[in-house]
């Protein structure tokens, strides 16, 4: 008991200040010696849960700590009325696209955090009007996709080498003449049949532009949707070491792909709340030395459809991030049904 209270003491001090605790100051805290309190210390350090950052500097919580903190120690606060209030007006969705809604999602909960928040927008599963292809150079293009209830999507493909413009333009009216009234899921079965059964006009490049732009939103293996992130200069606010600058940013990048999308839906989907990732125990972001607090976000059948969370360094505040990500992620779910 006594060891739990003043590991629970470093890692709340840890949290506030992020500076090493020493026993003189804990002593201040508890009706302890510091010689006994150094002998604690000892004992947390030598089971892996506290380290001394320098000889002569006291100690500071490891990853195994502060995960022993979080599932054991931490107690998580409630939201009030007010506050749901608050975050539910603010994502009031009348008025506006979905997209802005999860954009101001994500700025709200950066700010709320003060670290950088991420928000997966979920993918169209609706009927289909119009589909478009749009050059962008570098063998890439736009999938400009609009829905029958007047949402509009946009995707980034890659296309292949030598393609010319006019390729773009067959494949988007080969899908529009096919497409009207249609999911992107039937759609993708029906020009999928139709080619294997080689009675498509389409030539081989087409064809491939085709499946691309169908396949961004369709399958379960391609069920990603459009990351928003908000608040990166949040964590590189306090970081002076060009080891840390470079494998934060090698962090951004990977959060821009569609690979990282999918892998942080299926850490989402593991828990039915909030998961909590410290550190290393996320491939993601291990390098990084960043910890993830992240919630799903389901459809009115309890699918996932998305998921929403925050991004900071260890020493972010659990407490308070927890309850705030599981009520955002809450709304944003009913908002998607």
């Amino acid at each position: 008991m006594r060891a739990a209270t003043i590991l629970r003491e470093i890692v709340e001090q840890y949290v506030a200040t992020g500076a090493p605790v020493g026993s003189r100051t804990l002593s201040r805290k508890f009706p302890l010696s510091p010689a006994t309190i150094r002998n604690v210390m000892a004992d947390l350090t030598e089971a892996g849960l506290l380290f001394s950052p320098h000889v002569s500097a006291g100690r500071l919580p490891t990853e195994a700590g502060l995960r022993l903190f979080v599932d054991g120690l931490l107690q998580f606060g409630g939201l009030s009325e007010e506050e749901q209030s608050a975050i539910a007006e603010k994502l009031e969705s009348r008025g506006r696209s979905l997209e802005d809604t999860l954009t101001e999602a994500s700025a709200m909960l950066s700010g709320l955090s003060q670290a950088a928040s991420l928000v997966i927008a979920p993918r169209s599963e609706g009927a289909v009007r119009h589909i478009e292809f749009v050059p962008l150079g570098g063998n890439r293009a736009l999938v400009v996709m609009v829905g029958t209830d007047g949402k509009v999507e946009n995707r980034v493909i890659e296309t292949p080498a030598g393609l010319p413009p006019s390729a773009l333009t067959h494949a988007g009216n080969y899908l529009n003449a096919r497409g009207a009234g249609q999911t992107l899921e039937e759609l993708r079965l029906a020009v999928t049949e139709e080619m294997t059964a080689s009675r498509s006009q389409l030539d081989a490049l087409t064809a491939e532009v085709v499946a691309s732009g169908l396949a961004t939103w369709s399958g379960e293996e391609n069920r990603g949707g459009t990351l928003i992130l908000r608040g990166q200069s949040k964590l590189l606010a306090d970081v002076t070491e060009i080891e840390r600058l470079s494998a934060i940013q090698l962090l951004f990048d990977r959060l821009e792909t569609q690979d990282t999308m999918l892998r942080l839906l299926e850490l989402a989907e593991a828990s039915e709340g909030v998961r909590i990732f410290i550190g290393a125990e996320n491939g993601l972001f291990g390098l990084s030395g960043m910890s993830m607090v992240v919630a799903p976000a389901r459809n009115e059948e309890n699918r996932i459809v998305g998921a929403i969370g925050v991004i900071g360094p260890t020493r972010i505040n659990y407490g308070r991030i927890v309850p705030v990500v599981d009520y955002t992620a809450r709304v944003i779910g009913q908002i998607l049904r």
